[in-house]
């Protein structure tokens, strides 16, 4: 018997570099997407990991997939090392896409999607017994009555019925684990908030773990316990869903709040202070902190040398920047 520590998934000093090549086979240097990611998920915990587009969210959740091997770090689920599971951890681990009609084959029919990963794995060896989970899982995301989507094919549907079929592929086998990488991003607004209800349930009906990839932090806080905010391959802030929206810390959180659409009409007289400038390239990152070209308030001789550690101002909430090295929130600059 494995020890879990109470924890369903550990992420260890996780990096993963892509190789660039010239020609095919000068080496020239690599893509760092992930570089020293280290977190934690408990069973029935949903964290979110938001950040800008190129931080490495998803980069991250396909290693934590096994669709990548780790360059350098341990994944460990339930105890165990990824690269001992083998086969059995697909089954485990749901994977919800970005893309609803990109993720589903245009050639099979619902029911077909949804028996397949049934048959690979060899949960349901009889068709009566896979129609019947097939029909279960249909009715948890509300395709009803079942027998109507059965034999319709993927553009039969709308964006939200697919994205409901997506959803009900990825707990067919029942997991223990969700990656939901930008579920909602290709949706239209009405069809968001009952996509995430509806995750949320599933997540409580079946005390799966979670993990929720998104650059929207507006849906952030009905969904989720934690959330980490990544930046050019690193977490720069973890923390409760309140405590972080309520109190952001780091430089680059307080601009992604402070970006979030209001729709009051005073907006139109206020002026936003946004950092200036783009992310840095993965594949020459900057020196010191990866933020520290773009912020306000960096430090000399400090931000831009050393990589700041992990601090933790207040309990449980932890900042990778050097403003909080006494271990105090610093005032604000005027």
């Amino acid at each position: 018997m494995q020890r879990t520590n109470g924890k369903l998934l550990e992420i260890k000093d996780l990096h993963k570099w892509f190789e660039l090549r010239k020609f095919g086979f000068i080496r020239i240097g690599f893509v760092r997407a992930v570089d020293g990611v280290t977190f934690d998920l408990g069973p029935k915990e949903a964290l979110a990991f938001v950040g800008e587009s190129g931080c490495g969210k998803s980069t991250l959740a396909r290693t934590v997939l096994g669709l990548h091997q780790p360059t350098k770090g341990e994944v460990i689920f339930q105890g165990r090392a990824l690269h001992k599971l083998g086969r059995w951890y697909r089954s485990q681990v749901g994977y919800v896409q970005q893309d609803p009609y990109g993720a589903l084959p245009p050639f099979m029919t619902v029911q077909r999607i949804l028996e397949e990963p049934l048959i690979i794995n060899r949960v349901a060896r009889t068709r009566a017994e896979r129609l019947a989970r097939v029909t279960e899982v249909l009715e948890e995301v509300r395709l009803t009555p079942v027998r109507d989507f059965l034999g319709k094919f993927p553009h039969m549907l709308s964006g939200g019925q697919q994205q409901r079929v997506v959803i009900a592929r990825a707990t067919v086998l029942r997991p223990k684990l969700i990656v939901a990488d930008e579920p909602v991003s290709m949706l239209d607004a009405s069809v968001r908030v009952e996509i995430l209800k509806l995750l949320r349930e599933l997540q409580e009906a079946h005390e799966l773990g979670v993990i929720y990839i998104t650059h929207d932090l507006s849906t952030i806080r009905y969904f989720s316990e934690r959330i980490f905010v990544m930046y050019a391959a690193k977490f720069v802030e973890k923390a409760g869903v309140r405590e972080l929206i309520h109190n952001p810390l780091h430089p680059y959180t307080q601009a992604l709040l402070e970006a979030i659409p209001d729709p009051d009409p005073k907006n139109a007289e206020t002026y936003k202070d946004v950092p200036p400038g783009e992310p840095p390239s993965l594949i020459n990152p900057p020196e010191g902190c990866r933020f520290h070209p773009r912020c306000s308030r960096m430090i000399e001789g400090l931000c831009d040398v050393q990589v700041p550690p992990e601090f933790e101002p207040q309990p449980g909430h932890y900042v990778a920047c050097w403003l909080y090295r006494d271990g105090e929130v610093p005032a604000a600059d005027n």
